[in-house]
């Protein structure tokens, strides 16, 4: 699995014209599964973003947690993120998980971070999604 956590003011994903999800201050995470991707592998995840300290005390400090701030969790399924860019001009999606695999895995995820966080709202997987943000800082980490 890699994903690109972004702090955030506020985001939202759109399809069509319709809002699916938002939320204001918290993190946005583009999410892509891998094939060797399994339930653990997204309970591992799901723990590591609700306590990645990427949030500032009060010095200034990225000492708080998502979890401490209690602050919004936006998942959004990305396939490109799997992508092999390494050689040549064209990416390479050997890794990424097939469709099934990746929905029953982002699916998992989602399940697990409402069963242990209070704001999550998600993208739609393999949707046509528009996503917006106001990246805070900004802070971007990608965690793979």
């Amino acid at each position: 699995m890699i994903t690109l956590l972004q702090r955030v003011t506020q985001a939202r994903v759109e399809v069509g014209t319709e809002i699916i999800a938002a939320i204001k201050t918290g993190i946005l995470v583009l999410v892509g599964v891998q094939a060797d991707d399994d339930d653990a592998t997204a309970r591992h995840y799901v723990d590591r973003l609700l306590n990645y300290r990427v949030f500032g005390d009060s010095d200034g400090r990225m000492n708080l947690s998502l979890k401490a701030v209690e602050g919004g969790l936006l998942l959004v399924p990305q396939f490109t993120l799997a992508a092999d860019t390494r050689k040549g001009r064209r990416p390479s999606f050997t890794s990424a998980a097939n469709p099934e695999h990746g929905k029953r895995i982002f699916t998992a995820m989602v399940d697990y971070a409402r069963a242990s966080h209070d704001e999550v709202e998600c993208g739609k997987f393999g949707a046509d999604m528009q996503v917006h943000l106001v990246n805070d800082g900004p802070v971007s980490f990608i965690l793979d």
